[in-house]
């Protein structure tokens, strides 16, 4: 029987799981949804991501793939999976792809969003899906600074400790915020993030709408290559990886 790759895109909401990667006794997305491969096809899988989502972070649009001898036609798997899966996880697509894809290495660019409500009470129903700050943000110095970010930059300002990274130097091809009902939108596009490097730019642009860096600093932080330069890492339930693009 030949063997298929099959390429999933898949839609969670990461608040009860400990982050995308397979741990031992803790509750996680890839074991979540390779036991839900196994009780459809019968088959053990390995699935691979174009990334790791941390502990409490969300995605619209995650891409993983696996490879399979199931006869079950292209069109029923995503509604296989998803009948054996818990309903914080979805899969929103499947595809048969090139036995060479692989959902991580031939990964071109991934868009993140960190969402900021910036209202003066809290949401009860999107509590675990924004962060909330309710002192009043200065929005256009935040939409002046982020576009400092857009180039081919050492971002070692803007990683956490821990990183496995080799190297920091990174492209943003697209910068942008958006505010609508007092909800401001932090959107990234770039080739490739540092661990918690979005988290950590949303934290500093907020020093920014705080008026406590000014847009002009951003290219001296980056600069400096200084992690005590920039803002503070904040909260991953903010945090949603958008798409994955492999053209």
């Amino acid at each position: 029987m030949s063997i298929r790759n099959i390429k999933l895109t898949i839609e969670y909401d990461g608040k009860d799981f400990n982050g995308w990667q397979k741990q031992p006794n803790k509750l996680n997305i890839q074991g979540n949804i390779e036991d839900a491969i196994q009780k459809v096809t019968g088959e053990k899988v390995e699935l691979y991501a174009s990334g790791r989502t941390d502990a409490g972070v969300h995605a619209l649009g995650q891409v993983a793939n696996f490879k399979t001898e199931t006869n079950i036609p292209i069109e029923k798997i995503a509604t296989a999976i998803n009948s054996q899966l818990k309903t914080s996880i979805r899969v929103q697509k499947a595809e048969e792809v090139d036995e060479r894809f692989h959902s991580r290495y031939n990964c071109k660019r991934k868009t993140y969003r960190y969402i900021i409500n910036n209202n003066e009470q809290a949401s009860a129903i999107y509590r675990n899906m924004e962060y909330h700050f309710p002192k009043k943000l200065n929005i256009e110095k935040m939409k002046k600074a982020v576009k400092s970010f857009v180039g081919t930059y050492d971002f070692s300002a803007f990683k956490s400790s821990g990183t496995s990274n080799k190297s920091s130097i990174r492209t943003i091809y697209n910068a942008e915020i958006k505010e609508e009902n007092g909800r401001i939108a932090i959107e990234l596009e770039g080739n490739g993030f540092l661990y918690n490097m979005v988290r950590i730019i949303a934290g500093t642009l907020l020093e920014v709408g705080m008026e406590n860096v000014e847009p002009e600093e951003i290219l001296e932080i980056i600069n400096s290559k200084d992690r005590k330069r920039a803002g503070r890492t904040l909260p991953p339930h903010g945090l949603y990886l958008v798409k994955v693009n492999y053209e």
